[in-house]
């Protein structure tokens, strides 16, 4: 359901999030131009050279987020919605943390255990689940991918001193 809230004091205006995201995408597509040409963006005796087709693909980039920047600009004024209110911002949060630590966690105690660990205390935490439910589903869902990547597959995937420990 999208609110048209007007932005109270502590929000920021959806017109604020726009320009800077016109300003990053500029600069990405910025580096890539920049990058194209010092491959070589031009065509060559036998062909495009190795930068020809993202040169023009970053330029591509540069001129519609200037457009977007440009646009939003346009409309400073007038356009005072809030981006995103507490409540929204709250539910992103609740993802968006826990799935940090979890990707942090794939660094140092490796993808199975993290999984294990994310899985189930989302279950319990968020889907009001039994700690027996949530913990048994976490184990059974990072055994299974265990047994699916690591040894009938044999991808290995991150791991950490649990793995090590029974040697893997």
């Amino acid at each position: 359901m999208a609110h048209n809230q007007e932005s109270g004091p502590a929000s920021v205006r959806t017109v604020v999030i726009d320009l800077v995201v016109a300003v990053v995408i500029f600069a990405l597509g910025a580096l890539v131009v920049y990058d194209s040409y010092r491959l070589g963006s031009s065509w060559g005796s036998d062909g495009p050279q190795a930068g020809y087709f993202p040169f023009y693909i970053g330029l591509l980039i540069c001129i519609t987020s200037a457009v977007v920047f440009a646009q939003s600009l346009a409309r400073w004024k007038r356009d005072t919605k809030a981006f995103v209110d507490s409540g929204q911002f709250k539910q992103v949060l609740i993802i968006l943390v826990p799935s940090t630590v979890y990707v942090l966690g794939v660094q140092l105690i490796g993808i199975y255990v993290s999984s294990a660990v994310f899985i189930g205390l989302f279950m319990k935490l968020m889907g009001k689940y039994g700690w027996l439910r949530s913990t048994v589903v976490g184990v059974a869902v990072s055994v299974i991918a265990f047994m699916l990547f690591e040894v009938w597959f044999r991808i290995p995937l991150p791991k950490g001193p649990f793995e090590t420990l029974i040697g893997y």
